[in-house]
């Protein structure tokens, strides 16, 4: 009993650190990023990697994620004759939960695991020393412009995946299912709110900046050679998924009180 007790707040001791190094870093990140150098180019690569590089798996995942609820939605609908609200539920459910919360994940599983391993590199090889000596800050260097990446590109890889999702919802209920594409429409406008794209918007952009902390955060912490750099990659992809879900629920609860 002892034993487990110790062991859970060792599990609840390691959670607030880890919450408060994430509020430090990003508060440091923050200081750092309207400071010169503003190094334009590491930028410019680390949007290309977080966004130019997810845009693939982001157009297979939202093409088939709006084929699937498509062809789902008619056929429970369809037990109540309400078909013509297919695309409306479609689009409520990609603008507010969907559409951010599976491209946080994509972006998560691709891009935070390359962020942490490639720091954790920089870590145990003893590359951020180096560049303490050169007086450089790694927190403007190497965090900050992977920061300002997931910020700026989740949000539009989102609106990427809403669009893809319906147009491919569009395409099964109008073309394969012969809705009324009249109806079709018609609810979509009448139904989707601006508020329903703007919680998914700044869902995005709140898990963009959680992705790239978490996993600058692990990197930055790796030590233990090899096995430390795979544990700090592991421990980024995992923890960024628990967070996404965590500030999913708190930001809709915030939102639709």
């Amino acid at each position: 009993m002892t034993r487990g007790l110790e062991q859970v707040w060792q599990r609840v001791g390691g959670l607030l650190r880890d919450i408060g190094e994430l509020t430090i870093l990003a508060g440091q990140s923050l200081a750092w990023l309207p400071r010169r150098p503003w190094r334009a180019q590491l930028f410019l690569q680390q949007m290309e990697f977080v966004g130019a590089g997810s845009l693939f798996i982001v157009f297979l995942t939202g093409t088939f994620s709006g084929l699937v609820l498509a062809l789902q939605l008619i056929e429970g609908f369809g037990r109540f004759k309400a078909e013509s609200l297919v695309g409306s539920t479609i689009a409520i459910a990609l603008c507010r939960e969907l559409g951010p919360v599976l491209t946080a994940l994509i972006v998560a599983g691709r891009a935070a695991s390359a962020m942490a391993t490639e720091i954790g590199t920089m870590r145990v090889t003893e590359q951020i020393d180096a560049l303490k000596t050169m007086a450089v800050s790694p927190i403007h260097y190497l965090v900050v412009p992977r920061l300002v990446a997931g910020v700026l590109m989740l949000p539009l890889l989102t609106m990427l995946f809403i669009v893809l999702g319906m147009l491919a919802s569009y395409y099964v209920a109008v073309e394969v299912m012969r809705i009324d594409p009249g109806s079709y429409m018609r609810n979509i406008n009448r139904y989707l709110s601006p508020r329903d794209i703007s919680v998914g918007v700044v869902k995005s952009v709140v898990f963009g900046a959680t992705i790239s902390l978490i996993a600058c955060h692990r990197g930055l912490a790796a030590s233990g050679g090899a096995r430390g750099v795979g544990a700090a990659t592991t421990a980024a992809v995992v923890s960024s998924f628990i967070a996404i879900f965590v500030l999913d629920y708190v930001i809709t609860a915030a939102a639709f009180q």
